[in-house]
């Protein structure tokens, strides 16, 4: 079992045949990134229900930590959508410090989950379930942008997403024109923008344009019926210096649920995120390390106001494909949002709320995989449950409830396989040695009358503890011997053990011997230290079958005497 702390940053391996050539390329990559960053860290603040300085906070201290920690070398960091469902409600919930007592608490379990290696356990987190609540996080990122995207006149909006469509639609006769013509102007240049030129990011172009149409209309039309961001909040272009999380028994037991969903949510994407640029660059991320910058991201970021931290797709991506190689990129795209934000802040007012909306819109779209749910339609009802389970409790419900029983759904799912995976086969009278081998050597061995010989071909857990169970008790000859074959068993659990330990003092107490067969070293040493080894008798256990039925005959034939 590992032990050792498995903290390797990326960045410090990365300076060991660093040259000049590969800086120019991460500063290349890192200005585009940033830039690319910009307008998504604002929006995803926004939408968040935090101010635009917020996001951006996330952003540069997020990423500059998750770059210089983290174990993949162009794995980019900050706010990303998935995490605008969960901030929100835990705002609306908890306020602001309740945010940040969460986010703090994520990180630390992140950390922990760093340091007790479970990052390839993260890994193994089922398709439908991450494809249902990321569809269903789309959705609600998409619910959410309605009122700006439609320029509604609605004081406050229901955090649910049942409620908050019936007050749209009670609403929909303040629909604002020039707000929708805006929102619709500023998707279309985001989805127009890649097929013009492929370097400009159609976000920021969107962003650009849009804010300087408004301002025009404003200035010299007199239209001012479009809100901005000046309009709704107040920033500043200053660093925020870190305040104090008052974190106590109360607060923790009260925001554990969520911060357990947050680090959950958080370690899913930044290491899906991690998986997809391995697959493009050739890279492995070390899984354990990324976790551990993730919750140092996390647990810092609070201090300065911001929101939950984890690895993005679209930008990690983006940073590749602009040439990225190393850490270093992702540091300059820190950096280049720090400067934005201490000299371009007060052009960041004049953005258009519409505007926004558009890009988170486009957002979702991309978010929702609309073509990998349809094509998983066609797969095993099971999985289509599952998906279709985790979609409609993050969309109707939240995605704490959702990401709580997504979990418990993916345990039962992974116990039934593996319990469909485990077969039980009885044998009496004889047994043919090259049964389910590729052998074609047949060597049949006789088993007197009297011994039973049970063969279990898979993990003997507490999965397929009750059903061996019921299946020795379903046979009706009483036996003198009973044979447990265990050389397909790769590991035992308690529960097994437990029924064999039963099993085992039942037999005895009904003069009937019970030996092992095959047992691997692993499930020996297993077996060992639960004292079942004793209770058997050493000279009942076994390394072959062949071995293992002359005892048993032996035996037999000893008791007809």
């Amino acid at each position: 079992m590992k032990t050792a702390l498995d903290f390797h940053p990326e960045f410090f391996n990365s300076l060991k045949t660093y040259s000049k050539e590969r800086f120019f390329k991460d500063l290349m990559a890192g200005l585009i990134v940033g830039i690319v960053a910009l307008p998504l860290a604002i929006a995803f603040g926004i939408s968040s229900g935090v101010s635009p300085e917020k996001g951006l906070i996330t952003a540069i201290i997020g990423g500059f930590i998750v770059s210089f920690f983290g174990g993949n070398s162009v794995q980019i960091g900050g706010p990303t959508g998935a995490f605008i469902v969960i901030v929100y409600g835990i705002i609306q919930t908890y306020g602001l410090e309740g945010l940040a007592i969460a986010t703090f608490l994520a990180g630390l379990i992140l950390v922990l989950m760093g340091c007790f290696h479970l990052g390839s356990v993260i890994k193994f987190m089922p398709y439908p379930i991450v494809v249902g609540f990321t569809s269903g996080i789309a959705l609600t990122i998409f619910a959410t942008q309605v009122k700006d995207l439609l320029g509604l006149t609605v004081e406050n909006v229901p955090a649910d997403f049942v409620s908050k469509w019936i007050v749209y639609f009670q609403n929909i006769g303040t629909v604002n024109f020039w707000a929708l013509g805006v929102g619709i102007l500023s998707i279309a240049i985001i989805v127009l923008a890649p097929r013009i030129s492929g370097k400009i990011p159609g976000s920021l172009l969107a962003i650009v344009l849009m804010t300087v149409l408004v301002y025009v209309l404003r200035r010299f039309f007199g239209i001012d019926s479009i809100d901005t961001i000046g309009d709704r909040f107040d920033i500043a272009g200053v660093v925020p210096k870190p305040s104090p999380i008052g974190i106590n028994f109360n607060t923790i037991n009260e925001l554990l649920s969520p911060a357990f969903t947050i680090a959950v949510l958080g370690a899913i994407e930044s290491l899906l995120s991690a998986t997809v640029a391995d697959g493009v660059t050739g890279g492995r991320t070390n899984s354990n390390t990324e976790l551990i910058a993730q919750g140092a991201a996390n647990i810092v970021v609070p201090f300065f106001g911001g929101i939950p931290v984890t690895g993005a797709i679209a930008r990690t991506m983006t940073n590749i494909n602009n040439g990225g190689s190393t850490p270093v990129a992702g540091i300059v795209h820190a950096l280049v949002l720090l400067l934005i934000f201490l000299f371009l802040m007060p052009l960041i007012r004049l953005v258009p709320m519409p505007c926004l909306a558009g890009v988170l819109t486009v957002v979702a779209y991309n978010m929702s995989g609309w073509r990998t749910v349809r094509s998983m339609m066609k797969n095993p009802k099971s999985d289509v449950s599952v998906l279709v389970i985790t979609f409609l409790l993050t969309v109707i419900f939240n995605l704490t409830i959702a990401i709580e029983i997504g979990l418990v759904l993916a345990v039962v799912l992974f116990i039934r396989r593996m319990a469909e995976t485990t077969r039980i086969s009885v044998f009496h009278d004889e047994l043919d040695l090259a049964h389910d081998t590729e052998s074609n050597a047949h060597e049949i061995l006789k088993v007197s009358k009297g011994v039973e010989i049970y063969e279990i071909e898979g993990p003997f857990f507490f999965g397929i503890a009750t059903k061996f169970d019921e299946i020795m008790r379903s046979m009706s000859d009483r036996s003198l011997v009973r044979i447990i074959r265990m050389r397909k068993v790769p590991f035992i659990d308690s529960t097994a053990l437990h029924n064999l330990e039963i099993l085992v003092s039942s037999s005895r107490k009904e003069n009937i011997h019970v030996i092992l067969s095959g047992v691997n070293p692993r499930v020996r040493a297993t077996l060992e230290k639960s004292g079942i080894s004793s209770l058997v008798g050493e000279d009942h256990i076994f390394d072959h079958i062949s071995k293992a039925i002359v005892k048993a005959n032996e035996i037999v034939s000893a008791g007809r005497q």
